[in-house]
């Protein structure tokens, strides 16, 4: 994939930016307006995506057996790597190709700010979306579709193994590197994920840190998953044993059958938070990877708490000991990554009013009820005369289906940013804060 294709929505002459401030509730209309202009960009981009992903999935199906099973696990998880990398950068290049088209650009291009290149903003943008990614376990979606097309591809060997009671590693790719092989593959990448984060905090252009940096972070994660999980159930086992954990077990299951209301509570909190997530949660970090992209956005607490009474507290936290700093980095990290980017962002779109906020998120989840819902009803329409033709006629379906999803998702994203950048710009109160330079 080249970065070219991410410049093919050069401006046009006339007004760059609309004289008076964009109607929040003007978002999927302009949206619209955005997936149409940059519609053939948009749609390179994600065919590319799917080509390669389908590539690398197959490539992890066919690695993984053979000789030398935990060399060839190895590459499976590098490939698994490769495939979130691959999303990044289609991500990043869909997001990059709708640039041209925003008055906000428009507006920077006016004031004499240069045009990002495409691997510049690739390589800026991958350490925080690799933080993102995993932050909110978007790999899981991945990692199952490896699986899935590990069983769906090795089917017959898989139930011929089952059938004559030889091993069946089939579906195993992800799961089988033995822990030890793990814990000497996350010790290599922690210290190369390390080098890198350091390196890319110099910010060297053009020599791809950053998404180094990325790969590393991935990689790390994935192959120390196994050395994690076996060391995690050991320690799990010892403390099922110890007297104090049993016993609190006891009152915590007591507590539950004796406090009124509690089940029907936790019941209803467990099935209205996971919409809560997709809903809000969700888009919003899709849209804090858009701001990464169009280079307006900080992960910074300060940038968060600025002209609060919470600054003070940061300042004071800050001018501390090396250690508490430590401890509360340590203490607080997890929570950061996932919350405090989303933060920022809800932050910057609250500048534009509340009502942004809502149109996003509603038009988000339009988008995704309508395609779902459209997809069903064309699989109505077109219909089968046996059931297993479908399994040749629903991959193009789902594949147009996906596609529109993306397009207009990207194309979302990108008015919600322009319109939001736009009213602040012209109300005098800009994104300069968290402003990257280009």
């Amino acid at each position: 994939m080249s970065g070219s294709i991410g410049a093919t929505a050069p401006p046009r002459p006339g007004p760059t930016s609309p004289q008076e401030q964009p109607s929040p509730y003007s978002l999927p209309l302009h949206a619209l307006r955005l997936a149409w202009r940059c519609a053939l960009p948009l749609i390179c981009w994600f065919a590319a995506g799917e080509l390669t992903r389908f590539a690398l999935l197959y490539a992890a199906t066919e690695v993984a057996y053979g000789d030398f099973r935990q060399v060839r696990l190895i590459i499976t998880m590098t490939l698994l790597t490769c495939i979130i990398l691959a999303a990044m950068t289609v991500t990043t290049g869909m997001l990059h190709s709708l640039r041209g088209a925003l008055w906000e650009m428009r507006a920077r291009a006016e004031d004499g700010v240069p045009q990002e290149p495409f691997f510049r903003t690739l390589d800026r943008v991958a350490p925080a979306f690799a933080v993102l990614y995993l932050a909110w376990g978007f790999q899981s979606e991945d990692a199952r579709d490896v699986y899935q097309m590990d069983i769906l591809h090795n089917f017959w060997d898989g139930m011929a193994n089952s059938l004559f009671g030889e091993d069946n590693v089939v579906g195993r790719g992800l799961v089988d590197l033995d822990w030890r092989v793990s814990l000497g593959a996350m010790i290599v990448t922690f210290g190369l994920k390390t080098l890198l984060a350091k390196l890319a905090e110099r910010q060297n252009n053009g020599k791809f840190y950053g998404f180094g940096a990325a790969f590393s972070e991935f990689a790390f994660v994935f192959y120390g998953l196994n050395a994690t999980v076996a060391i995690a159930d050991a320690r799990s086992e010892w403390v099922q044993h110890r007297s104090v954990v049993a016993g609190t077990e006891a009152v915590w299951a007591d507590l539950q059958q004796s406090v009124p209301l509690w089940e029907a509570l936790t019941g209803v909190w467990g099935e209205i938070w996971p919409l809560i997530i997709e809903a809000v949660a969700v888009p919003l970090a899709w849209l804090t990877v858009a701001m990464l992209v169009f280079g307006a956005f900080s992960d910074d607490t300060r940038t968060l708490v600025k002209g609060t009474r919470l600054e003070k507290g940061v300042d004071r936290l800050e001018s501390s000991h090396d250690l508490t700093q430590r401890s509360f980095d340590q203490l607080t990290g997890g929570f950061r990554d996932r919350w405090l980017p989303l933060a920022n962002a809800l932050r910057m779109v609250f500048k534009s009013g509340l009502a942004l906020f809502g149109m996003m998120c509603l038009s988000y989840m339009v988008i995704n009820v309508a395609a779902e819902y459209a997809e069903r009803a064309l699989a109505t329409f077109v219909g089968s005369r046996d059931e297993w033709v479908w399994a040749i006629q629903g991959p193009p379906v789902t594949f147009l289906r996906d596609m529109i999803v993306t397009v207009l998702t990207m194309a979302l994203l990108a008015a919600t940013y322009d319109i939001a950048a736009t009213r602040a710009r012209l109300s005098g109160e800009p994104f300069d804060d968290a402003s990257v330079s280009a």
